[in-house]
């Protein structure tokens, strides 16, 4: 599977995944992934950042409040539409573009960080991603990114509860399966039943790596990690949005910052 083919089955995703996180069915993004992120997110204010796989602008406009000067680039048009639709509305700086992360078209030493919120383990070719954003950012500047986490989220994971319905483990198969392309399908499970009954699933290509491809892959870019974050839900988020309460017995999510030295 190639960089074309992940464009086109993120681009028939763009629509739905839009209209429905945009109305708060992104349960694991709004309640604890994008949350921890942005508390793990160095001081941006001032400073120019690229988000990497920015969908439709939500996470992108948040870095942007925190007082950075930022560019999204996406490789689905229909998210960059979204996205600027929003940026028109409510303007905060921000350019959209539209592009490949696999080859990041922007002069040198552009940015003065990256983020990228659950892009990279979306790319076809993921190895040459850092090496690129190497490229991109000018000394001192730093990558964050968020991924599934490789060793608790492989391509297989089933949440075991007990009878009350309660999460008490996960089961994990396929670690070292590092397959490319194998698609997956699903929609927001918090989607009430009988609307998601009349939704094409989402089509999703994995491209699983584990942690030790993960490392590698940034420290052979020149990239020095410098902070690693496992999101686990609190007690009283948990009660609020049980769906992110399996996140109490193992992560989901692995966020990673990287430095340019």
């Amino acid at each position: 599977m190639n960089a074309n083919d992940v464009a086109a089955h993120w681009e028939s995703n763009a629509e739905t995944w839009t209209i429905y996180s945009r109305a708060g069915y992104d349960k694991y993004r709004d309640a604890l992934n994008t949350p921890a992120f942005l508390n793990m997110l160095p001081p941006v204010t001032g400073l120019a950042g690229l988000d990497l796989g920015c969908g439709e602008g939500s996470n992108t406009r948040a870095v942007a409040r925190l007082g950075a000067r930022m560019t999204g680039l996406d490789i689905a048009p229909t998210f960059i539409r979204y996205a600027r639709e929003s940026e028109t509305q409510a303007p905060l700086g921000i350019d959209y573009v539209l592009g490949d992360g696999q080859s990041i078209d922007f002069p040198e030493a552009s940015f003065d960080f990256v983020t990228a919120f659950m892009s990279m383990m979306d790319m076809a070719d993921q190895r040459g991603v850092p090496g690129g954003v190497h490229r991109i950012l000018k000394s001192g500047g730093f990558l964050q990114f968020s991924i599934l986490h490789p060793c608790f989220v492989p391509p297989k994971r089933r949440n075991v509860r007990n009878e009350a319905g309660e999460p008490i483990a996960v089961e994990i198969a396929d670690y070292f399966d590092e397959s490319d392309g194998r698609i997956e399908r699903w929609i927001f499970s918090s989607i009430p039943e009988s609307e998601r009954a009349m939704l094409t699933p989402f089509s999703i290509p994995r491209f699983h790596r584990t942690l030790t491809s993960w490392v590698s892959m940034i420290v052979e870019a020149g990239l020095v990690i410098e902070a690693f974050g496992e999101p686990m839900a609190s007690p009283e988020v948990a009660l609020a949005e049980p769906v992110v309460a399996d996140t109490r017995i193992a992560p989901i999510f692995l966020h990673v910052r990287a430095r340019k030295p």
